[in-house]
């Protein structure tokens, strides 16, 4: 077994992985990662119980490098006697209609698609091929746009049902195992587009930062990142108990939509608790009414229920009403999930 290999298969057995039979979708690009993953995901398979089928998706950009991509992807599955899709997606298209960076759009439908295979075979987990540099650079971007602790412990080698086995190894230490192994992949030419954020972070900022300023910037950001994310196992941990604890009442909604679903919870219970735990906590209920946790929306009703008088009501996006009295805090959708200027008392504030 290869260095490389072992390495996964220590984690796979200390994980959820290694304790039963699993299908796992693999987010297959042709790139040196996901061919690596791949390549020891099918390695672990007998050891590891594993079904892999790998799945490229075509974003229906870089035209002249897609079928060489596609190819690469179905030979190599053909050559490991594995199961395989390609499902073709339009990341432009998609980026136009819902005004989204192209990058977004293709990250979205990317994993919709990958989602779907993953019900249609079943399968317990998507793999994707972040690694330990790919996590520095997620850390740093997080940090540039001003991320909460939890973003800031960046990405988790299981998160849910998204696998990233790859992610405590270094790029370089995967470019060897493939050069070990002699396995072929492609060169995806966006990552050499300084247009996007993150590959100017990964071609000048990080050189800047280790040339200039610190040669273990590396190592010192993914320490951080662990150190938050432990913080961060201790602090959902406790807000669960203090979900259990404030009174959280679920309202049944009147249809299947979450338009019509209502959320109350107790104001002077959640007063009793440090404002740390109460921006989670609202986060939390954010996210179960379906709504999107924005920070300046969770601090909103932080200082609402802190402050405001009975009666106060903030408006939020997509027509989501809180309001606070002198005992509850409601979170309800009035008139559906549509974006309405309309008050339900005298007092409102809108966001």
């Amino acid at each position: 077994m290869h260095p490389v290999e072992r390495t996964i298969y220590k984690w796979m057995n200390t994980s959820p992985l290694g304790q039963q039979d699993n299908t796992i979708v693999i987010g297959c690009s042709g790139g040196p990662d996901s061919i690596a993953l791949v390549h020891i995901l099918h390695a672990l398979s007998i050891k590891c119980h594993l079904r892999v089928i790998p799945v490229y998706v075509d974003h229906g950009l870089r035209p002249s490098e897609i079928p060489g991509e596609r190819l690469l992807v179905q030979q190599t599955a053909d050559k490991l006697g594995l199961d395989w899709e390609i499902v073709e997606v339009a990341a432009a298209s998609e980026a136009k209609r819902n005004k989204k960076s192209v990058e977004h759009a293709a990250r979205d439908l990317r994993y919709a698609a990958l989602r779907r295979l993953k019900a249609y075979y079943q399968a317990a987990y998507i793999a994707v091929g972040h690694n330990a540099d790919d996590q520095v650079e997620e850390v740093l971007l997080r940090l540039l746009r001003g991320s909460s602790r939890k973003a800031l412990s960046g990405m988790q080698q299981l998160e849910n049902c998204i696998l990233r086995p790859l992610l405590q190894l270094s790029k370089q230490t995967i470019l060897s195992y493939l050069a070990d192994q002699q396995i072929p992949f492609c060169h995806d030419s966006s990552n050499d587009d300084y247009s996007f954020l993150r590959n100017r972070i990964r071609h000048e900022l990080l050189p800047l930062l280790e040339q200039k300023y610190d040669t273990g910037i590396r190592k010192a950001l993914l320490k951080s990142a662990a150190n938050l994310a432990e913080d961060e196992d201790l602090l959902e941990g406790q807000v669960l108990q203090m979900w259990e604890s404030v009174e959280v009442s679920q309202g049944a909604p009147s249809t299947s939509s979450l338009d019509s679903l209502e959320l109350s919870v107790n104001r002077q219970l959640v007063n009793q608790y440090h404002p740390a735990l109460q921006r989670r906590l609202f986060e939390r209920i954010l996210w179960n009414i379906g709504s999107p946790a924005r920070y300046e929306h969770i601090l909103a009703i932080t200082k609402a229920v802190s402050q405001g008088r009975s009666g106060t009501e903030l408006h939020l996006s997509k027509g989501l009403r809180v309001t606070v009295s002198r005992d509850l805090i409601q979170f309800s959708y009035p008139r559906g999930r549509v974006a309405w200027r309309g008050s339900l008392k005298n007092e409102s504030t809108e966001i």
